[in-house]
């Protein structure tokens, strides 16, 4: 497997990218890995780097993105926090990642059985995870409005809005994105990763 170069990013499509994210995952949940040489990649990124994508994941230790979507060294940003949450910090990475260093694609990962949603899901107020969880709490709000909701399938249903509110608040935040995505430089997308079969689904 090739290291990324600025002339396989310059010719790769958002399609391309996500097509590329579809195929490493299908290895990954099948228990297979592309081959390729992690010392030569150290050797040959050294120099600059030109990842094809931006992913936002959970800190979740089962959820690695460059594991999950089987890459190696110089291939993505991967961009972590509790509950896959949005705030200025992170659209800022985002902006770097696909205005200045030219990436293709932006995905927001959620993934089942997460404890920063459960915990907001419970309401749960513990020093500055407290302000965290209040990034998730309007998706908990809008589900805990369908009635008699059995708790762990109101968890994952969150999971999954949380992760669509996120994506809402890039566009919304971050007008330089938002332009990207219109003018098909970039796609913009949500995905959800099942702890239990290691597949990931996009939305």
């Amino acid at each position: 497997m090739r290291t990324q170069t600025k002339l396989i990013q310059d010719n790769l499509t958002p399609k391309d990218a996500h097509n590329i994210l579809v195929d490493g995952n299908s290895r990954f949940a099948q228990n297979l890995k592309a081959q390729r040489n992690l010392k030569d990649q150290v050797i040959e990124t050294s120099t600059g780097q030109f990842p094809f994508a931006v992913i936002l994941s959970c800190i979740d230790s089962r959820v690695p993105a460059e594991l999950v979507f089987d890459q190696g060294i110089g291939d993505i940003f991967s961009v972590r926090v509790a509950g896959n949450i949005v705030n200025t910090d992170i659209l800022g990475s985002m902006e770097y990642a696909c205005k200045v260093a030219g990436s293709k694609i932006v995905v927001v990962m959620g993934h089942t059985k997460c404890g920063a949603v459960t915990a907001a899901y419970q309401d749960v107020q513990l020093g500055n995870i407290t302000s965290l969880l209040e990034k998730i709490q309007p998706a908990v709000k809008i589900i805990k409005q369908e009635k008699e909701l059995e708790e762990t399938i109101g968890i994952e249903k969150t999971a999954v809005l949380n992760v669509k509110l996120s994506i809402d608040k890039i566009r919304i935040n971050s007008p330089i994105l938002a332009e990207m995505e219109r003018a098909n430089e970039i796609e913009i997308v949500g995905a959800v990763y099942d702890v239990t079969n290691g597949v990931v689904t996009f939305m």
